[in-house]
Parts: structure tokens; C-alpha cells; sequence
């Protein structure tokens, strides 16, 4: 099968090759035909600065200098779309005939929008389009998010999206884990640029590791993607783009963090991006250090968030070989060490409870693609891969034997072409059909256990779709045929999404997929907890059975503006069916006294639920948003994770409440003010013996985690800036009353807001 892949792959990058050739061919000579313009805002008609100005369906495009100004050079000839795009704008385009040998100019205004309407993003068909229309609801987490809450990592971020959460879920080592629609971190697909290459293992610490400084933006689609991106999207999906290199800046900030009691935290990061005068090359670099201390809420000389020091650096660079090609690569390092557990100045086999880990993490990928003249073929090929070698100790009693080493090689290679009819039966269409091959190889050694596990998984996925658009109505026909080798048959996935707008403000949306995950190890089976000064290790049952899913939503999008107040508020309900879905009983002891749990398979299950988001704001003054979810997870069957606990059918960690607030002011040019919270509703959470006589169930209480940021910005020059900022985050120390103490604490009793009331100052120099 991996020949025939490779063949195919070698056919399309030969195909791809000789169209880049011919491009190269057709466009040696120099039109020399010129554009050139200002771009203006609408309302204050000051001139805007570092605009994009793109041609669509090329590679080509500017950005507007600093006197808002732009020289687009040597168009190939022919009637042409330019698209301005700035954030907090709405986009404009304009078409224009270009002619060889003449230069024209072409000028935008450009109106301010409070809530970024017209975005465009890719998950929702693998290409580029419009938000507002498209035929999945794709939800957008920005940088103007992240400073608003002053986060440094997407950890921090993704929980102010309806129907998301991130949470604790050790506080001995700090995993955490992104839930979707109610559902474990293992039913998300991370994918980061559109590829998979986040493996189980990465996804045990990923968000945390992934600095904001790195991302453009995070696009997240709820419920299944399998039919699209493969397996273990049953959740969703979270696509983290990369930024890339726009214009020539650096940029320097720093923020200090100082948690209740007086731990620091301290976040550094520097990047730039750097482009040719003629826009045909560009590289954006990142780096970011961050050192944390360890926290201990109770006072019991164990740590209830971890210690962490982690650097990170890498970049993104593309090179245009011609108007219509492009070549873009992208490379990552990440280290990071982080420890939790007592006894902070000895080695970890001399402390009562030490959980240590040191990653060395390396990726990148490679991506080739072409663009036809005449906009009606689209081509790309990529190849990614990421590399993990982790070090770690997870023991108590001060075991000498419990050090342990994990490999973890993934692999992703494939390939995609779009074809667009003016007309297809009923209306214009976009075809897309794609290959892709999926390789991860996981070697896991744990002497004090003697486990030594090998996982090697590996699928090759053909997808195919058709999206009929218009401006009333989207019908999308799409499916993906899978064959993974721990599955004995190819896994069908089918979808269905349709748009239908009655009038232009107005978005009515259903879909429906399916879903699969394969009987693998997925991340919380990677994770060795501290329970009653004994360690618990994860087993796969003999028999573990594939999981399947089918989702179901449907949603109605509105857009209004009274006067200049602008609003959107979206309605969506969502509904999937598990079947044989994967559980995690407690099963004994082994004969070296190991707490073993084993992934079982169960009946099945069902979530249900509701969201409702609404955002509004007034241009230049203010944007709030809201979000709130109510939902059901239940098991079809009570289930019993303990023999000293009844069955229970709620999922646990599921709370049937929870939501997020963000609000931002422009007091005055430079001074603004961000109030921001989370509200996560009572749960269902397993408490292990240990500091308690016997397992049980908990009920937690319900948590308001609220904080407030103020930002002033001073202008040192035309291009150099210089903001001041500082606020506290979770204002009313709303943290988790009843931790476990000492020896026999149990490190997976954890839950409410990650960081107790913490208190940050920072700066920051842009240029």
C-alpha cells in the first residue's frame, strides 16, 4: 500500500513540477504592468498602514507601508481581483484590467468592523473561504484574543470558544485537556496548518507548549471531522495556523505573573518578519522562554501546579516562484522540563512523590502549491513530521527504578486538488479530491513497571467532496474512505452541509458525519498518575473494539447593524451517537502493588446540548462576546469505574453548564480595558483512595473565573510602538477548595480554573 501511496504522491509532484515549469516559462518575461494605490479608512480618512493587498488566485500581494501606501510590480497581464484585508476591518475588493507596459492606480477605503465577519478560514472545506459563508460553522480564536487575556500559550486561550474547555486534569504535572462538545481531549484532532502531526503523545502537554507568539490564529469546527481530516476528529477539530511573514517588523514583550503566594511566572518572547522588496520571499521568526515555579495551594509541601521551563523557537518562510506557485516550509523546537510532586532541590528518586518530564520536541513541514491563470485548478502537496524524545520519572517512595524514556516519530504526507465549475447541474461547484498517509511509531519505557510499549499505527486516507455555493445556498457531498492497520476494514465517513441564507443577514446551517477512532493508546493512556503513594498505569483490554461516532447539528447565524451598533448571534444545537465507546476502569493491583486501569469498551453513549454565542460592538469603541453552553453526556448503560462506587451514566468531567466572557474598550486612542471569565457548572469527577478512605464521586461546585487587563499604548514613532499592560486573572481566587493532602494524595483530583488569583505586568516593543 505504501508503494502505491508514494506512486501516486511521486505522479502529483511530477504533474505539479511540470505546471510550476511552465509557469516559470510563461513568465520570465516582465509585463512590467503596475499597480499602485493608497489605502484610506472610510470614516477618519487617515491613511492606513501595513494593509494586505492580495490578487486573488495568485500568489501575489503587498502590504501597505506606513503612510498606508502600496506598489503592486510586474502583474501578469488580464483582468484581475485585488482584495484589501486588514483586522478590524471589513475586506474590499475591486477588479481591474491590467495591461502590459502601463501602470494604474487603484485606491481602497476601507470601514471599520467590530466583530470580523468576513475572515477567511480553511477547515471548513480544506481551502480558503469566507466565514460568513461558509457551510460549517467555524469558530476563530485571534490575536486579539490573546492579548485581551495576556496569555502566552493556546492553553490559556481556548476556553473562551462556545462549547471548548481546557482543563487540569493532574497536579502533579499539569495535563491538560481539550474537551469539545463534553467530549475527553482524545476524541479532538489537533492539527496543526491543516496536518495531523499532533500525536497522542503530543496532545498529553501540546497546548501548553505552543506559544502564542507562533500563531496566527486557531479555527475550531465542533463535532466530527473524520470525513474530513481523518481519525479521532469525533469532538472537533482544532486547526492552529502558523503566522506567516506579512512585512518587515520585530517585536520584543515580556510578562511577569505573580500567582497568590508569591510564585512568579515569566513569559519572554521576540519575533520577526522579514520579506524581500519584492514580496516573492519571506521569513517569520519566534522564539519564546518561559520559567514557571512550582505551587503549592494547601501549604502541604506538595505541589498543586508544577514546575515548567520550557524555550521554544522556530519559523515559517515561503518563496513565490512564480505569480501562480509557491513554496512554503516550517520548523519548530520546543524543550521543555517540567516537574511536580515534593522535595524541588533533590534528584526525583529521593522525593516522596516526583513526577518529571524533559521533552525535546522537532518539526516542520514542507508544502508545494500551485494556482491555475485562469482560477479554476488549485493544486498542493505536503509533507510534515514531528519528533518527540522525553525523558521522565513518574514514582513514589523514593523508587530508584522509576525512570522512564519515550520515542515518538509521526509522519504525514499528502496530497489535494480542487477543480471549479462555472456550472455543475443546479449551480457553480468546487470539486476537491485529496490523498493523504498517516505514519506514528511510539516506543514507551517505564522500568519500574517493566512496561515497554511499542505502538506503531499507520492509515492512508482518500477524501473527495463537492460543494455547490452560491449566495443564498451552500450544499456540501463529501466523505473520506480510511484503512488503518489496527482496523480490519476500510472506514466509510461520510458528510452532509448545507447553508441556506433567506435573506443576507441570515445563516441557516445542517450537517451531518461520522466518525472513528482505532483501539490505540491515545494520550491519558500515556500518563502514569500518583494515587494513595502509588503509581497508576493505563492497560489496553485484549479485546478493545473500534469506536464510531455520528454527529448531527444544526445552527442559525444572525447579522445585524442598528445604526452602528453591530451584532451577530449564533444558535446551535448539536447531537452524537457513540458506539462502542472507549471507558477506563479501575481493575486491581498487580503483583508490584501498580494501580491498573484498563480502556474498555462500553455500550455506547449520547451528547446533546446547545450553544449560544453572541457578539457586539461599536467600531473603534468596544466588542463584547458571550458564550454559553448547556449539554448532556451520558452513557447508555450506567458504568462502573471502581468496585467501591455505584454505576454512573454521566461522563465524567462534563459539567452540563459552562461559558466565557470578553469584553474590550478603547477608553480613549491608547488606553484600553479587557474583562474577561470563564464560568464552568458543577461536574462529575472521580476522587481515588488514598487521602480518603475509599474511591467516590464528586459533585464540585461551580466556578466564575473572571480577570481584567489594562493596555496603553505609546507611540515613540511612526513604526515604533511601546505598550505598557498589567491586570489580574481570576480576580476572586476561585480555586478548588478541597486538594488532597500529603503523601497519599490523589494528583488526579483536580478541577476548576487551572491558576489560582494571579496578578501580571508586561511590555511590550513593536517596530
Amino acid at each position: 500500500m505504501k508503494k502505491y501511496i508514494m506512486g501516486v504522491l511521486c505522479m502529483l509532484l511530477t504533474f505539479s513540477v511540470c505546471l510550476a515549469e511552465n509557469e516559470l516559462v510563461n513568465d520570465k518575461k516582465k509585463t512590467d504592468a503596475n499597480i499602485i494605490g493608497h489605502v484610506i479608512d472610510a470614516k477618519t480618512r487617515e491613511h492606513l498602514a501595513y494593509v494586505t493587498i492580495a490578487v486573488k488566485g495568485t500568489t501575489m500581494g503587498v502590504a501597505t507601508d506606513a503612510t498606508g501606501h502600496y506598489f503592486l510590480k510586474n502583474l501578469p497581464k488580464g483582468r484581475h481581483t485585488l482584495v484589501a484585508s486588514f483586522v478590524g476591518y471589513k475586506s474590499a475588493l475591486q477588479i481591474v484590467d491590467v495591461v502590459e507596459n502601463k501602470t494604474l492606480e487603484v485606491n481602497f477605503e476601507l470601514e471599520e468592523e467590530a466583530l470580523s465577519l468576513d475572515e477567511v478560514v480553511v477547515s471548513a472545506n480544506r481551502a480558503e473561504t469566507n466565514k460568513k459563508t461558509a457551510s460549517t460553522i467555524v469558530s476563530v480564536v485571534s490575536p486579539k484574543l490573546f492579548e485581551a487575556i495576556a496569555s502566552s500559550n493556546l492553553a490559556e486561550s481556548m476556553n473562551f470558544q462556545s462549547g471548548v474547555r481546557v482543563e487540569n486534569n493532574c497536579s502533579n504535572c499539569g495535563t491538560t485537556q481539550l474537551r469539545i462538545n463534553g467530549l475527553d481531549g482524545q476524541y479532538s484532532q489537533i492539527l496543526l496548518d491543516s496536518r495531523p502531526i499532533f500525536s497522542s503523545l503530543a496532545t498529553v502537554y501540546g497546548l501548553e507548549q505552543l506559544p502564542v507568539a507562533m500563531i496566527e490564529r486557531v479555527e475550531v469546527i465542533r463535532g466530527g471531522g473524520s470525513a474530513l481530516f481523518g481519525a479521532n476528529a469525533i469532538g472537533g477539530v482544532v486547526n492552529i495556523i502558523t503566522k506567516e511573514p506579512l512585512r518587515n517588523s520585530v517585536a520584543l514583550s515580556h510578562t511577569t505573573n505573580v500567582l497568590e503566594g508569591g510564585k512568579t511566572d515569566f513569559n519572554t518572547s521576540l519575533n520577526g518578519s522579514f520579506v524581500s522588496d519584492d514580496y516573492r520571499m519571506g521569513l517569520y521568526l519566534f522564539g519564546m522562554v518561559k520559567d514557571r515555579k512550582h505551587y503549592d495551594r494547601n501549604g502541604d509541601n506538595f505541589s498543586d501546579i508544577p514546575e515548567l521551563n520550557s524555550e521554544t523557537v522556530g519559523f515559517r518562510t515561503y518563496y513565490k516562484m512564480t505569480p501562480y506557485t509557491r513554496l512554503t516550509a516550517e520548523y519548530h523546537h520546543m524543550h521543555e522540563f517540567r516537574r511536580g510532586g515534593n522535595a524541588f532541590d533533590l534528584p526525583p528518586h529521593m522525593a516522596d512523590i516526583a513526577e518529571q518530564l524533559n521533552h525535546k520536541i522537532n518539526g516542520g513541514g514542507l508544502k508545494f502549491d500551485y494556482f491555475s491563470r485562469n482560477s479554476r485548478h488549485r493544486a498542493g502537496l505536503y509533507v510534515s513530521g514531528q519528533g518527540i524524545d522525553r525523558n521522565s520519572y513518574f514514582g513514589t517512595e523514593k523508587n530508584l527504578d522509576a525512570y522512564g524514556s519515550t520515542s515518538d516519530k509521526t509522519f504525514v504526507s499528502g496530497g489535494q486538488y480542487t477543480y471549479s465549475f462555472n456550472h455543475l447541474w443546479f449551480m457553480p461547484s468546487e470539486l476537491t479530491v485529496g490523498l493523504e498517509y498517516n505514519f506514528n511509531k511510539l516506543n514507551d519505557k517505564y522500568l519500574a513497571a517493566n512496561r515497554h510499549f511499542k505502538q506503531t499505527t499507520h492509515s492512508t486516507g482518500f477524501f473527495f467532496q463537492n460543494e455547490w455555493q452560491s449566495d443564498k445556498l451552500n450544499i456540501l457531498l463529501g466523505a473520506r474512505l480510511d484503512k488503518h492497520n489496527m482496523m480490519d476494514k476500510v472506514v466509510f465517513s461520510p458528510r452532509v452541509n448545507v447553508r441556506y441564507s433567506p435573506v443576507a443577514n441570515i445563516g441557516l446551517r445542517a450537517s451531518y458525519s461520522s466518525g472513528y477512532r482505532a483501539p490505540q493508546a491515545y494520550n491519558e493512556d500515556l500518563h502514569i498518575d500518583a494515587l494513595d503513594n502509588k503509581m497508576s498505569i493505563i492497560r489496553l483490554a485484549s479485546d478493545l473494539k473500534p469506536e464510531y461516532s455520528h454527529s448531527m447539528s444544526a445552527s442559525c447565524d444572525y447579522y445585524y447593524c442598528f445604526g452602528k451598533l453591530q451584532v451577530n448571534f449564533l444558535l446551535e444545537g448539536f447531537y452524537t451517537i457513540l458506539e462502542d465507546v472507549f471507558t477506563l476502569d479501575k481493575v486491581g493491583e498487580n503483583a508490584d502493588g501498580y494501580v491498573i486501569k484498563e480502556r474498555r469498551n462500553a455500550s455506547g453513549a449520547r451528547v446533546a446540548g446547545v450553544g449560544l454565542e453572541a457578539k457586539v460592538g461599536i467600531p473603534g469603541r468596544f466588542e463584547a462576546q458571550l458564550g454559553y453552553t448547556y449539554q448532556r453526556s451520558r452513557y447508555d448503560e450506567p458504568e462502573r469505574w471502581s468496585d467501591d462506587v455505584a454505576p454512573q451514566k454521566q461522563m465524567f468531567r462534563s459539567p452540563d453548564h459552562y461559558g466565557y466572557l470578553t469584553s474590550n474598550v478603547n477608553l480613549c486612542k491608547q488606553l484600553k480595558l479587557s474583562v474577561f471569565g470563564n464560568y464552568t457548572g458543577r461536574m462529575l469527577v472521580q476522587h481515588n483512595a488514598g487521602a480518603i478512605e475509599q474511591d467516590c464521586d464528586k459533585k464540585t461546585p461551580d466556578f466564575w473565573d473572571m480577570g481584567v487587563r489594562l493596555s496603553y499604548d505609546i507611540r515613540l514613532s511612526k513604526q515604533l510602538h511601546f505598550e505598557i499592560n498589567g491586570g489580574v486573572k481570576n480576580i476572586f481566587d476561585s480555586y478548588q477548595k478541597d486538594i488532597d493532602y500529603g503523601v497519599s494524595k490523589d494528583g488526579a483530583y483536580v478541577y476548576g480554573p487551572a491558576m489560582p488569583r494571579t496578578y501580571f505586568v508586561g511590555a511590550k516593543f513593536s517596530l
